[in-house]
């Protein structure tokens, strides 16, 4: 072999021994990435599972950060940009989806989070106006943006405008990872226990 394939060839190597390929995460069929790009950052999954309602799956989740972290107290005080992904698992209707998420809010807030976030959680429930329902396979991001906000996309479009306060990505958050989850089996695998 010519010198100059073999130093070719062996530069080729090296650079792809030095690459990290792209995983991914199966959750109920749903494949979940290990990376996320927010605000110009790359995030990495911190954990993904699926809500399951009595016998029903009803969406595959993940939950990305800046770094990995195993409680919520530290997801919570954790700057930075923050994603959360669900790929919807079966039917709902828009007014269905949005009950469930206000719902989940509203049992992890305490009632002067509650008066504080009153604007924001009026126009979170607005954002479910804007479309009928979801269907499997819809996906729903909802990324937090230090410089803008929450911004909620379903299949890329953004709905509504964002939302300025990290303490209401966070009750958002909440419903998940908060003292009363919606799932008590889906919180410790977004908490890293998958």
């Amino acid at each position: 072999m010519p010198p100059r394939l073999s130093a070719l060839m062996t530069a080729a190597a090296l650079t792809l021994g030095h690459m990290t390929l792209a995983h991914a995460v199966d959750v109920q069929g749903v494949k979940i990435e290990d990376t996320a790009t927010v605000a110009g950052k790359t995030l990495v999954l911190n954990g993904a599972g699926a809500r399951i309602k009595a016998v029903f799956k009803v969406y595959a989740l993940g939950l990305y950060l800046t770094e990995k972290k195993s409680t919520t107290a530290e997801v919570l005080a954790l700057g930075g940009p923050k994603r959360f992904k669900i790929v919807a698992l079966r039917e709902l209707t828009s007014d269905e989806f949005g009950q469930a998420f206000l719902t989940g809010i509203n049992k992890n807030l305490e009632k002067d989070e509650k008066s504080r976030y009153v604007n924001q959680l009026v126009k979170f429930g607005d954002l479910f106006t804007e479309f009928e329902g979801i269907k499997k396979g819809d996906v729903i991001i909802g990324d937090y943006n230090p410089a803008n906000g929450t911004t909620i996309f379903l299949n890329g479009k953004q709905l509504g405008s964002p939302l300025p306060d990290v303490g209401f990505y966070n009750a958002i958050l909440r419903i998940w990872i908060g003292t009363n989850p919606a799932d008590n089996l889906l919180k410790p695998m977004l908490l890293g226990d998958m």
